[in-house]
């Protein structure tokens, strides 16, 4: 009944620190976005912009944030709940940036928070990797090695092939960039908490431990960094509020299966619960469709008449 509660206790904690971190998350791109106008206009390079590095501040933040979260719940309940940084950032940039927020964008916030509340439903509750050994194992298994096989050869051609020559033009090269990178960061940092447990325990297996978190520390280390590089990039070239609204669904769809293949935290979900997430998730992927894609689009309620041809 204790373990229950201290659970039950973890699994609310999580869920807290995951949404403060979506909206601090959903800051970012906003905060950057106004630093990289800033500097265009100037001529100068956004390095120099306070606002940008206020928005790179906040990424931190939400990316400690993240970590800690994805330690005390499932992965696959953490990562869609950065739906409710999306409605949040478009109000923050209705204010930052004075981009107009219409009946549809309103609606797509109502949606997006409606989703999420359902994904809270029925997301599982409880962990199926809880230790260093159960991790091990994971990460050797040959369906994730070849996952893992198939995101970086996937990487390596958009990185290298695509991102230079059509990256500017073509906003789904960023996009795949960093929703790809999103199933190295979030198993890393579910891991590192696993590894963490024994390395400072200091028995006789801290060794192997240590060398798991290196080993889980850089990998994290190395996508953030080619993250970070990359939604610049494209927030160079595409608009904040389209960038967020697809990076959303892309990176929640790669982690989710990301998280599917190596925890195996679906496991234990009924039939039932996979239909309420996968409603939830439509309803998220919908307002956030609604909000940020159709945000230009000019609504009346007034019934327009065409002008005659006398006139």
């Amino acid at each position: 009944m204790t373990l229950d509660l201290e659970k039950s206790s973890l699994l609310s904690v999580g869920l807290g620190i995951a949404v403060v971190s979506s909206f601090i998350n959903g800051s970012t791109f906003v905060l950057q976005r106004k630093g990289i106008l800033r500097a265009q206009k100037r001529g100068t390079s956004y390095l120099t912009e306070y606002v940008w590095w206020g928005g790179t501040l906040c990424m931190v933040i939400g990316q400690i944030g993240n970590f800690l979260a994805y330690n005390a719940a499932p992965a696959v309940l953490v990562t869609p709940l950065g739906a409710l940084g999306v409605p949040f950032g478009a109000l923050l940039a209705s204010y930052v940036l004075q981009e107009h927020l219409n009946v549809l964008g309103k609606l797509g916030c109502l949606l997006s928070c409606v989703g999420s509340v359902v994904l809270i439903i029925h997301t599982p509750k409880s962990e199926n990797v809880t230790s260093r050994a159960e991790l091990e194992e994971k990460l050797g298994d040959p369906v994730f090695l070849g996952y893992l096989f198939v995101v970086l050869l996937l990487l390596i051609v958009l990185i290298f092939w695509m991102a230079p020559s059509r990256g500017a033009s073509n906003i789904m090269v960023y996009i795949s960039i960093c929703s790809l990178l999103g199933s190295f960061t979030v198993p890393s940092s579910k891991g590192l908490g696993l590894a963490a447990q024994d390395v400072f325990r200091g028995d006789s297996s801290s060794q192997g431990a240590f060398y798991l978190f290196a080993g889980l520390l850089g990998t994290l280390a190395v996508s953030i960094l080619i993250q970070f590089a990359f939604i610049n990039r494209a927030l160079e070239h595409f608009d904040s509020n389209l960038f967020g609204a697809i990076y959303y669904v892309t990176f929640t769809s790669m982690v989710t299966l990301a998280s599917a293949v190596l925890f195996r935290e679906w496991s234990r979900v009924g039939v039932l619960d996979c239909l309420g997430m996968l409603c939830g998730f439509t309803t998220v992927s919908v307002g956030i469709v609604l909000l940020q894609i159709f945000r230009g689009v000019t609504l009346t309620w007034k019934n327009v008449t065409p002008p005659s041809k006398n006139d």
